[in-house]
């Protein structure tokens, strides 16, 4: 893998086979002409295929302790340089997700998009069904896309989404109240 070797490397190739995203999910979903996309975990098949296909810079929605797990995010570190890649660490629940864990990375991807014109930006959780989802509707909505429109274009470009209602309200109360970001920007 470039930029990364020794033993992380390989754990990551092994762990991703073993801890590795569901089959019937696809492992990449660009969402319209966003230059956003939605995926599930990026395995040692797929990782390094994310720059050829577009991917400059991520965003990890996965639970730090999968991340230990599985290496993932010091995998995707190395591919793409420590600050093209943040983490937004939630587990999955079904529950509000505090906008301490995932503001600031929203705002991260949005100010990617903006500054940047070339830039793809994948958010990825394990399977790209609910995190991932939360994060991607909270940088529509920052770009400025209704409620309503960022549900359409996640519904229409990621047939595997599913939209929690505790996290579309989660986004929605954050907006509400200022939209700032809280928390830090977990880059390292």
């Amino acid at each position: 893998m470039p930029g990364m070797e020794g033993w992380r490397a390989r754990y990551h190739r092994y762990s991703t086979r073993l801890y590795r995203p569901s089959p019937h999910t696809t492992w990449l979903s660009w969402i319209g002409d966003e230059r956003l996309a939605i995926g599930n975990l990026p395995t040692g098949a797929t990782l390094s295929r994310l720059p050829e296909h577009g991917v400059t810079h991520i965003v990890n929605c996965r639970a730090t302790a999968q991340t230990w797990l599985s290496q993932d995010l010091a995998a995707e570190r190395a591919l793409l340089g420590p600050s093209r890649v943040v983490h937004a660490p939630m587990w999955d629940f079904g529950q509000a997700q505090a906008p301490r864990l995932w503001s600031a990375a929203a705002h991260f991807a949005v100010r990617v998009l903006d500054e940047d014109p070339e830039a793809g930006v994948l958010i990825h959780c394990q399977q790209g069904r609910r995190r991932s989802i939360l994060l991607a509707y909270a940088v529509l909505r920052l770009h400025g896309h209704t409620a309503a429109d960022a549900t359409a274009l996640i519904s229409r470009h990621r047939a595997e989404a599913k939209l929690v209602d505790a996290y579309t309200a989660s986004v929605e109360q954050w907006l509400a109240a200022g939209a700032d970001p809280i928390g830090q920007l977990r880059i390292r």
